[in-house]
């Protein structure tokens, strides 16, 4: 890791996210709201660093919050819902949480406890999957699902379902379902770009595949090429969106992730150093870094970011049992196109 951050630094920005967590245990972005994808990466986060009391906290939180769809609300502001939807990524999430706890304490127990939560939540996003295999974004509130998939949100999505069998299989009530629409999905991330809307210009798209473990080996190393130059900062991180001069740290911190996952690590250090400078004395981050105006954009230090920086300090030093979680999740890649893809071909894509 880094020279610039020691383990003890680490665990003073692990902190920072406590601080910020509400009584209730949810844990909210600076404008005030909490949605479960953001919470799971805080508490995955706070696990790294030791700080049981206030994941435990959190996974309550998660327990009294979910729906009998087994989904979340989109946004909830003081355990109130304020937008309704149902978002796939956001379920989904909480199968990497909870894997990730068990892997980080070992607590079987704990385990069983989520086994129902993370059950409901992946059956919720297996439902919104289509026949070619991609998962729309959300059920709206009125229970129509959405009529189109995102691309960051499935990969996302692909690392949760597979996160899921092992938590299944750990529990020994293995998923098959899961399996089959995690081996679906696998197949549209890599060879389907025409299945998801247009979100190009953002960096999560370009990496997320890897990131997920869709998309490694040849692949991956050429899809890392191909934008590099369009969001990569020297000596700062990656832009958020590639026409806007602004750096963020999560995403920064999620490409060091990547770059690991892929085995190039000495790109992975380079970057992670890079963006150090976003770093606050109390050990939180600023979000993102206006480099044409020389300025903190937007003018806030967020939860997420620093969860995303003690993930990627996380893997780059192997201080946990978990800190492969991410290098793992591209472990099962297959190739299972389907009938409604229109592919005729079948074989790794490793």
């Amino acid at each position: 890791m880094s020279d610039q951050l020691r383990w003890e630094q680490v665990v003073q920005t692990a902190q920072s996210i406590a601080a910020v967590q509400e009584s209730d245990g949810g844990i909210p972005w600076p404008e005030g709201h909490v949605d479960a994808w953001n919470h799971v990466e805080c508490l995955m986060a706070m696990s790294v660093a030791g700080l049981t009391g206030p994941v435990r906290k959190g996974y309550d939180w998660l327990v009294r919050t979910q729906r009998a769809d087994g989904s979340w609300p989109m946004k909830l502001v003081g355990g109130r819902a304020v937008e309704q939807g149902g978002e796939s990524n956001h379920a989904a999430y909480v199968a990497v949480g909870a894997w990730h706890e068990l892997l980080v304490t070992g607590d079987e127990d704990f385990a069983r406890e989520m086994w129902p939560v993370v059950r409901s939540a992946l059956d919720f996003v297996v439902e919104l999957q289509t026949t070619r295999g991609e998962i729309v974004w959300e059920r709206a509130a009125d229970g129509r699902p959405a009529r189109y998939a995102l691309l960051t949100g499935c990969a996302s999505i692909y690392q949760g379902l597979r996160s899921g069998v092992l938590l299944g299989e750990q529990l020994s009530d293995p998923q098959p379902d899961w399996e089959l629409a995690a081996d679906q999905l696998g197949h549209v991330l890599a060879a389907h770009p025409e299945a998801f809307a247009d979100k190009s210009r953002f960096s999560m798209d370009w990496y997320y595949p890897i990131l997920g473990g869709a998309v490694r080996g040849p692949a991956a190393r050429a899809r890392l090429a191909e934008e590099w130059d369009t969001f990569v900062e020297p000596g700062l991180g990656i832009r958020c969106v590639s026409d806007q001069p602004w750096v963020t740290g999560a995403e920064s911190c999620e490409l060091v992730l990547t770059l690991d996952a892929v085995g190039d690590r000495d790109r992975a250090l380079k970057l992670f150093a890079d963006m150090q400078h976003l770093r606050h004395e109390d050990g939180s981050y600023w979000t993102g870094w206006q480099f044409v105006n020389e300025k903190w954009f937007p003018h806030e230090r967020s939860a997420y970011t620093a969860a995303a920086v003690v993930l990627a300090a996380d893997a780059l030093t192997e201080h946990t049992a978990a800190s492969g979680i991410f290098r793992d999740a591209g472990r099962y890649v297959t190739d299972r196109p389907t009938s409604a893809c229109g592919c005729s071909h079948a074989g790794s894509r490793a």
